[in-house]
């Protein structure tokens, strides 16, 4: 019983299920009632399967784009001060979300809105986030040219250079486009966000990226969500495009891009292998050609879509993800045990064997080594099968590659075929390398025969990832001989998570345990930011609102480390090439580790790390505004202030901008993509320390770190992973993020003081914390000391406004977190909140809070504090902060307090909890008879909800598992 919800919830609103473990068993197929494709030349599953199977549609030279595709964003209710702030890959994927929907729309019943989806998947920066960097970045310039123009040697003076600054400012504003919605409209977990408002459904909502993995992530974390039946479906949308020259210079730097500048000799070893440069050798047709498109697929249980009367195109068997962990730069996996493990497990996954599988598609980008690993794995895996039983198929032969949206784009293309019960045909080859073996390349489209033996036909999609991930899918036709699998399911609560490490960073806080003490000494650690961060005399104006510059100077930054952790070998070159977050990553994560101990039980068994981050890193955005310095020369050619400069001397005042402008422009060497690639972040960390980790930087806009540990947790209770690194981090405080977020007014002009009656906005914090996570009861098995346990996490979409926060959505992410538990709110004594420092913020949240929390029954107040009055908001590690401060206060038994608050905004209405923010510290002195608990809320842009329940380690945990 439930007695803190909401007398009328269940009468109304049908309690989602408990997540189950069903490692046991093979789970319940997943259908595929939906599919969409936006691909160059095709659009619709009808087209995409033709431009598959035409001759006529065969291969040629480069794959043209997709800015030929005309979208009205009027069509999806985006206002129009909004529109020219968005990326143009959220307007093709809200068109795929679309299409998609419409495609599953013939269904006799719709999946309920309220437990709905929407995974996104994309790789590298989108065009909008490099033209806000670009533009911030050239106020830099901009301060470089007044100086410049101001020297005797250009006959200028101070006004005129001023005059020259300020045109252009204006020049790049509007070449580049500037908005007060520029850092929401760049955001990738916007993209979800706005899928999620503009088609009305209020499930999880998260953005990731993996490489070349990308798609096969989202798609095991819809399985994982659908088989927990924590969901009734799920959208899974990815894409790809060019969006600027940054990922090809970058990939040809890695030796991936076939061509002259490509690389990758036919040696026995992928390009980017070595530590050194690849050596030239693409005229043998070594590399990939990158390909745009984007595309969606909607998901459901295929007992869910047998009763809805959906058309099912194929259904999803097992999905198996494992990780090549190696020190070094990031590449592909040449280890064809280590590919034939991935398909194996697959296989047992669902329980099927090689020898029923009759179509194996590769995903992967068709580099020589890879391509031999891949296929020598799939000789072993494959041995027993009839020679030519079994058909190969590539979709890059049609499309390029297209990385993030590589794996999808080939399950689409599976799921089409086992419907049309057709194999689609490769590129002309002499067939010399599936000779006497038991593969085939099709030379036309044939008709798919039915098993021998019987039963459904099956096929097999493979994939590999440049970070050293290797996937691998089955999925099978939907015949009346493949009905919907109904499983009896006990409502119980799962087994909780255990929490056996932790580390964290915020501000000046070195460690997790200075965080802790710097609560307890109850004062923020905010300030000035340093000048090296915020160049004042560029971007500080106080006191009013301006696209170019912030109102305030207020932060909390951490120090970068200059050197890697002790232990690791990594050498200058490539350290100095990693984003700072991932520096700072790796620092977390050695304390984590240290923390365990020598001692500590191994890291064995399948694993994942998954980091809430911008998918956007800055070392990507400042390299990519660099790689386009031209444009702002373009600009810099037609200032009126410069005209009476003739053209030699504009030419030699802009040699000397360059030579002043000092960036990040060099992509050179196979490590400079590593050091921006978002999910590189969790990647440094499976290699350094050789983890056999599958890696994933997720975003969910400041509710980053909960999703991340959604995954994790996901992925342990399904029994795909044995144990998870998760967590969040971003450094905030810069140039770029402090101007973007001030032209939206969203900072204080002091700073934050969450549930102050003064509170007007949020102060930026840098910060990271990472948690180690493994199932109960294997953590008592391997001995491990249990910091606490992690008993239901839930989460939501408001479907509203992507900036008004919305109680109705924080109500429903709660009571799915409660719904996975035994134990009812009012049972719950401390809630850790978002706590953003807006007014209308903080009434939203304690009104949602009431909803839920609100008991007659209470013992004590409801105890309601924020990480954030100390270090600020931290973005996407907000959510770990707040994990890492509830985490300390079960451990220590100790209340912190919230600092800076002087008066408690009478907007709260605590007394309906009850509930008290407190001012200082306190002990918790628990209820006898059951161990203390918290909540953790996280909240993010684009109406994005998440709420954690976590419970003190003691011998009374219940649900017998102590």
């Amino acid at each position: 019983m439930h007695s803190g919800l909401d007398p009328h919830h269940r009468a109304t609103t049908p309690e989602p299920a408990a997540p189950q473990d069903h490692r046991e068993h093979p789970g319940e197929g997943i259908a595929v009632v939906g599919i969409a494709a936006l691909h160059p030349g095709a659009r619709g599953p009808d087209a995409y399967w033709k431009q598959l199977t035409d001759p006529g549609a065969a291969p040629g030279g480069r794959p043209a784009g997709l800015d030929e595709l005309d979208i009205d964003v009027a069509d999806f209710g985006i206002p129009p001060a909004q529109a020219g702030a968005l990326a143009r890959m959220q307007l093709l994927m809200l068109q795929a979300a679309r299409d998609c929907l419409a495609d599953a729309g013939g269904a006799a019943g719709a999946p309920s809105a309220d437990r709905t989806d929407v995974v996104v998947g994309v790789c590298g920066g989108l065009d909008r986030q490099y033209a806000n960097a670009l533009r911030v970045e050239g106020s830099r310039y901009a301060h470089e040219l007044a100086r410049a123009v101001a020297a005797p040697e250009f006959g200028g003076s101070a006004r005129t250079g001023e005059q020259a600054a300020d045109e252009l400012r204006t020049a790049l504003a509007r070449r580049l486009g500037a908005s007060p919605h520029d850092r929401v409209g760049e955001m990738a977990s916007t993209i979800p966000a706005r899928i999620a408002s503009a088609c009305k459904l209020r499930g999880r909502t998260l953005a990731l990226e993996a490489a070349d993995a990308t798609s096969f992530h989202a798609i095991a974390h819809a399985v994982d969500t659908l088989r927990a039946h924590l969901s009734e479906a799920v959208l899974v949308v990815t894409g790809q495009r060019e969006e600027g020259p940054y990922l090809p210079a970058a990939l040809t730097a890695k030796g991936l891009l076939a061509g002259p500048a490509g690389a990758g000799g036919d040696d026995g070893f992928a390009p980017g292998v070595g530590e050194g440069t690849p050596s030239p050798a693409a005229g043998r047709g070594d590399g990939f050609t990158l390909g745009e498109g984007v595309g969606a697929l909607l998901l459901k249980r295929l007992s869910t879509a047998v009763r809805d009367g959906d058309r099912i195109y194929a259904t999803i068997l097992g999905c198996a993800l494992r990780h090549d962990a190696r020190p070094g730069v990031f590449r592909y996996s040449v280890s064809a045990r280590a590919h034939a493990d991935a398909a194996r497990a697959a296989h047992a996954a669902c329980g099927v064997t090689a020898g029923s599988i009759g179509y194996v598609e590769c995903a992967g980008g068709g580099i020589a080594a890879v391509d031999r690993a891949e296929r020598a794995a799939l000789d072993e895996v494959f041995a027993d099968a009839a020679p030519g039983s079994v058909a190969l198929g590539a979709v890059r032969e049609r499309l390029g590659h297209t990385l993030a949206h590589a794996g999808l784009a080939s399950v689409a293309k599976t799921a089409l075929a086992l419907y049309h019960r057709t194999l689609p045909p490769r590129a002309p080859t002499d067939g010399t390398e599936v000779r006497d073996t038991p593969f085939r390349r099709p030379a036309t489209a044939e008709p798919w025969p039915a098993p021998a033996g019987g039963g459904p036909r099956r096929a097999a999609v493979t994939g590999s990832s440049l970070t050293g991930t290797l996937c691998h899918l089955v999925l099978q036709e939907h015949t009346p001989l493949a009905p919907a699998r109904r499983t009896s399911r006990t409502r119980v609560a799962p087994q909780p998570i255990a929490v056996v490490g932790y580390g964290g960073r915020f501000g000046p806080a070195p460690d997790a345990d200075a965080f802790w003490t710097g609560m307890l000494a109850g004062a923020d650690r905010l300030g000035p930011l340093p000048e090296r961060l915020l160049e004042r005399e560029v971007y500080h104006r106080p006191g009013r609102l301006s696209l170019a510059h912030s109102y305030t100077d207020q932060g909390c930054a951490l120090d970068v480390p200059e050197e890697p952790p002790p232990g690791l070998r990594i050498p200058p070159r490539r350290y100095a090439a990693m984003d700072p977050a991932q520096r700072v990553t790796l620092a977390v994560t050695a304390e984590l580790l240290g923390r365990r101990g020598r001692h500590a039980p191994a890291l064995d068994g399948t694993g994942l790390i998954a980091v809430g981050t911008n998918l956007g890193l800055g070392r990507e955005r400042r390299t990519a505004a660099a790689l386009a310095l031209d444009r702002i020369e373009t600009a810099v050619r037609s200032l009126p202030a410069l005209a009476g400069l003739e053209p030699t001397e504009v030419a030699t005042l802009l040699e000397l901008l360059r030579e002043r402008y000092v960036s990040e422009a060099r992509v050179d060497a196979p490590e400079d993509l590593d050091g921006c690639l978002a999910s590189g972040v969790a990647a440094v960390l499976a290699g350094e320390y050789r983890l056999a980790a599958v890696p994933v930087g997720i975003e969910a806009a400041c509710a980053s770190s909960l999703a991340a540990l959604d995954v994790a947790v996901g992925r342990l209770r399904s029994g795909s992973a044995d144990y998870a690194l998760a967590g969040g981090v971003e450094l905030p405080c810069n140039a770029r993020d402090m101007v973007l977020c001030s032209a939206l007014g969203l900072l204080s002009h002091e700073r934050i003081t969450p549930f102050d009656a003064a509170a007007d906005g949020f102060t930026p914090g840098d910060g990271c914390a990472l948690f180690l996570l493994k199932r109960y009861d294997d953590a008592r098995r391997d001995g491990e000391t249990v910091h606490a346990l992690l008993r239901g996490i839930g989460a939501s979409n408001d479907a509203k406004s992507l900036i008004a926060p919305d109680a109705d959505g924080q109500v429903r992410a709660m009571r799915q977190a409660f719904a996975q538990t035994d134990f009812d709110p009012v049972d719950v004594d401390c809630l850790e909140a978002h706590g953003t420092g807006t007014r209308v913020g903080d009434r939203v949240e304690t009104t949602a809070a009431a909803r839920v929390y609100a008991s007659p029954h209470r013992r004590a107040p409801l105890r309601i504090g924020s990480a954030k009055s100390f270090y600020g908001h931290t973005f996407a590690a907000a959510g770990a902060a707040g994990v890492l401060r509830a985490l300390y206060a079960l451990r220590t038994g100790v209340l912190p307090a919230n600092a800076g608050l002087r008066t408690l905004s009478p907007d709260l209405e605590l007394h309906r909890i009850p509930a008290v923010v407190p001012t200082g510290s306190a002990p918790w002195p628990g209820t006898p008879g059951r161990p203390r608990r918290a909540g953790v809320s996280s909240f993010g842009t684009g109406g994005i909800n998440y709420h954690v329940l976590l419970e003190e380690h003691t011998r009374i945990t219940t649900n017998g598992t102590a």
